[in-house]
């Protein structure tokens, strides 16, 4: 995964040293090694799309996803998770998009929980009628609620290629029967609490994935990454939900479909770099990240 000038940058961070770049977001170790247990998470303002870090970037992107993390970690109390701090001794320069975590062992499954089937999930049910080998009932549309929700883990993938579906037989083999068992009823345990304060704000939580690790202090499975935003998760706004097509969702839709345009020029089989967004494409997707952040949260974002 690049940007199209081949670069991702990271800010330097007095008594932190650069580790590793995702997609999003930055991680840092203690410089000299001390407090080794510890890891400093940074959210950028990068978005991706189509196996691209754009060079365009959506203001305040780094901020919200950190705070509506944060936000869902307290929603989310019977949840080991990975924060250790979001202000004590977060450096200045990345305050309110940074936080101080435990380091993971982290396990290489993307766990994933559908409520609804779209995306990948609609893709593979119009071949067999299945999801990640899961069977399910004929007449299904784009957008059908599926109940009970059903978990549909991945493997995942070197960075820059798509993560794979895979089977729950598969995970059992990768990380164990137990582990996997664990990572399934955790999944959906955090689906089903977030899918209901989300519809209590007029919000469809349509399909999630989070990450587990396991915390090498105490062995126990603890939640990790981000967790429920608009990166990781699809939205939908209950008012204009309606099966049978695509839905208008909270993330970066508008960056898709001007890529997708033909006023892009852009053709996402050719293997060359997406051009750079309009602003008025930034501009409608930051703002629907922060109606996003204030819809759920019931906060205004400042």
């Amino acid at each position: 995964m690049s940007r199209t000038d081949g670069t991702v940058s990271a800010p330097e961070l007095p008594g932190w040293q650069h580790v590793y770049s995702g997609k999003v977001r930055d991680l840092y170790v203690p410089e000299g090694g001390n407090d080794a247990d510890r890891v400093l998470v940074v959210a950028s303002d990068r978005i991706s799309a189509y196996d691209h870090v754009l060079a365009s970037t959506i203001p305040d992107k780094g901020r919200i996803l950190t705070q509506l993390s944060l936000w869902w970690f307290d929603q989310l109390p019977e949840i080991p998770n990975h924060v250790i701090s979001a202000a004590e001794g977060v450096p200045e320069a990345v305050a309110g998009r940074a936080m101080i975590c435990r380091k993971l062992e982290m396990f290489p499954i993307e766990c994933i929980a559908r409520g609804y089937l779209t995306g990948s999930g609609l893709a593979e049910y119009a071949v067999s009628r299945t999801v990640c080998g899961l069977p399910l009932p004929d007449g299904l549309v784009d957008g059908s609620r599926l109940e009970p929700a059903v978990f549909t883990p991945s493997a995942k993938a070197e960075q820059g290629k798509h993560d794979e579906n895979i089977t729950y037989e598969a995970t059992e083999k990768t990380v164990g029967a137990e582990t996997a068992e664990q990572l399934r009823s955790l999944t959906l345990q955090i689906y089903t609490r977030a899918e209901a304060v989300a519809r209590d704000r007029g919000i469809i939580l349509a399909d999630t994935k989070v990450e587990f690790g396991k915390d090498p202090a105490t062995g126990a499975v603890t939640l990790g990454d981000e967790v429920l935003t608009p990166d990781s998760s699809r939205f939908w706004d209950t008012a204009l939900y309606a099966p049978g097509k695509a839905q208008p969702s909270f993330d970066k839709q508008y960056v898709r479909d001007w890529l997708t345009s033909p006023a892009s020029g852009w053709d996402r089989h050719s293997g060359a770099v997406p051009p750079a967004l309009p602003a008025d494409v930034v501009e409608r997707t930051r703002e629907r990240y922060v109606e996003a952040y204030e819809r759920l949260t019931g906060e205004q974002f400042v």
